[in-house]
């Protein structure tokens, strides 16, 4: 029977890892997958995570389950985090919400529940927009088409043609929307282009679903979802997905979590029932540990500060390399602008190159990134900048 199922490709991504640990050249450069690394290359834990996890091992006394919810104290923790600790939607009790396994859970939770509230509801994701989007969705019985988001000219966001798609869209949709750090592109929504699109969900009716897993990685923790709180206080019913992987670090503790706003307190009561029966059905309880840590942390005010100041960091290192190989490029003197890496937020970009070059950035130069020309700007360090700019030089002529 299992001979009925071929072998499948490689994920062209997750690929590059091994091509990258095998080549011997002692200036390579992974700027593929998407993880933060710190100016020695490395994906370290973070010291505020390292305390938490202390606490908790000198504290957990049972390793029974925790429940469809999740840990209660992380879930309210990243309610407030996201949406603000006194936003109207999480006082007045309009929010749903569950721990799941990680962003990846939580956008597939959310992905069945839309299918449960409609089966023929269509989801539509930016183009481009984080390749696991679409298989987390379609997976779940869903059509999904695109909007128009990125311009590759300017390296910014299409507003006009992306509202121009929003204006003919209706009740049975649902528009993904990146919260910040657009991956892969890094081109971000301004706040005038949040207020837009709560605009258009009203006229039009459809049902935003809002993505968020770069939170404080962008110009702040708050000033990151500023959008999406706006959005919140503005439309009766959303829904949001996130990660802590990269805010926290806890890539392989796989911790997210999934929340639903209703426009009222009883339908959220509602809500909340349909997701944790959606968790129950994937994959039953949620892992506890990683959970545990962002409650230690959230909810402890010296860890707390402790974390903020280490994404803080984290995030203006993210921009000075932005800027440190910006300023390398144009010393360069390249024909081409490359002005947008340092108007991007987060940590990816797209250089705009074609996948030839990239190519032969990964066979002559031993540089890696995904062939749409995306990179992981964190995955830099001040030593290889010069290296970097001048094999983009080679390449673009």
């Amino acid at each position: 029977m299992f001979s009925r199922l071929p072998k499948l490709p490689a994920d062209p991504l997750l690929g590059l890892i091994g091509l990258y640990r095998d080549d011997t050249n002692p200036n390579k450069v992974d700027l593929g997958v998407g993880v933060y690394r710190d100016e020695q290359g490395h994906t370290a834990i973070m010291t505020s995570v390292q305390k938490a996890q202390q606490i908790h091992l000198e504290t957990e006394d049972s390793k029974t389950y925790i429940g469809p919810v999740g840990v209660p104290g992380f879930v309210n923790g990243i309610k407030s985090l996201v949406l603000g600790a006194q936003a109207q939607a999480v006082t007045d009790g309009r929010i749903a919400a569950i721990q799941t396994p990680g962003g990846c859970g939580a956008l597939r939770v959310a992905a069945e529940f839309i299918h449960r509230l409609d089966k023929d509801m269509t989801v539509w994701v930016s183009d481009p927009t984080w390749a696991n989007h679409v298989p987390l969705i379609r997976s779940a019985g869903l059509e999904i088409k695109s909007y128009p988001y990125f311009d590759a000219a300017t390296g910014d966001v299409d507003y006009e043609k992306m509202d121009q798609q929003l204006a003919q869209l209706g009740p049975k949709d649902v528009v993904l929307l990146h919260g910040c750090c657009h991956n892969p592109t890094g081109a971000d929504l301004s706040f005038e282009h949040w207020q837009r699109i709560t605009e258009r969900a009203n006229q039009q009716g459809f049902l935003p679903f809002v993505d968020i897993a770069y939170q404080g990685l962008g110009d702040g923790l708050d000033d990151d979802v500023k959008g999406v709180r706006w959005l919140s206080e503005n439309v009766k019913e959303m829904i949001i997905a996130t990660s802590c992987s990269k805010n926290f670090g806890l890539y392989r503790e796989r911790t997210g979590c999934l929340m639903v706003q209703a426009e009222n307190k009883q339908q959220a009561e509602a809500m909340q029932t349909q997701v944790q029966d959606l968790a129950r059905a994937n994959y039953s309880m949620s892992p506890a540990y990683g959970g545990f840590l962002v409650d230690t942390i959230l909810h402890n005010d010296a860890l707390r500060a402790e974390w903020q100041q280490e994404l803080a960091n984290m995030a203006t290192r993210v921009k000075a390399l932005r800027a440190g190989l910006l300023e390398q490029i144009n010393a360069q003197g390249i024909d081409k602008d490359f002005s947008f890496i340092t108007r991007q937020k987060g940590m990816f970009s797209y250089l705009g190159i074609n996948p030839e070059q990239v190519k032969r950035m990964r066979e002559e130069f031993s540089i890696y990134m995904a062939d749409s020309s995306r990179v992981n700007i964190a995955g830099l360090n001040t030593h290889c900048l010069e290296y970097v700019a001048s094999s983009l030089k080679k390449v673009c002529g």
